[in-house]
């Protein structure tokens, strides 16, 4: 009886935990980056995305900013991004910038876009500016 009693006592335990990490799990994942704090940008309302969850260009096009190229359309890469279609927070001219993100089988650059922000905001565009999502590159 007393042996019953301690394994019961234990899978309640556990069932504890891992519903309690999973919960601990989607407080990290709502905007905090695992990193203790907010990812830049998300106070703009966007849906944030993990930079795993977009396509794999993507993460080639971020290594590139990183490394401050070499971009594969260097007249259009690193160029003032002007929110024309003010999707993302109004920011002074000069503060954001974009970056061609390869499109498979295009014949030119593709409607793909990272944006970045001086505050080290990213952004991401599918459908060259119609909606954008945050990136959070540590994930």
């Amino acid at each position: 009886m007393f042996n019953r009693r301690r394994i019961t006592a234990a899978l309640i335990g556990l069932i504890v935990l891992v519903v309690g990490g999973w919960l601990v799990k989607d407080l990290v994942a709502d905007g905090s980056g695992g990193q203790g704090g907010p990812v830049p940008g998300s106070e703009s309302g966007l849906r944030v995305e993990k930079l795993s969850s977009l396509p794999p260009e993507a993460a080639e096009t971020w290594k590139l900013i990183g490394s401050n190229g070499p971009f594969p359309y260097p007249r259009n890469d690193g160029v003032e991004f002007q929110n024309r279609e003010k999707l993302l927070p109004a920011r002074d001219s000069g503060y954001y910038r974009e970056y061609t993100v390869k499109t498979p089988g295009s014949k030119d650059r593709g409607p793909r876009r990272l944006v970045t922000g001086a505050a080290r905001e990213l952004y991401y565009t599918g459908d060259h500016y119609a909606s954008f999502v945050i990136v959070d590159p540590s994930r």
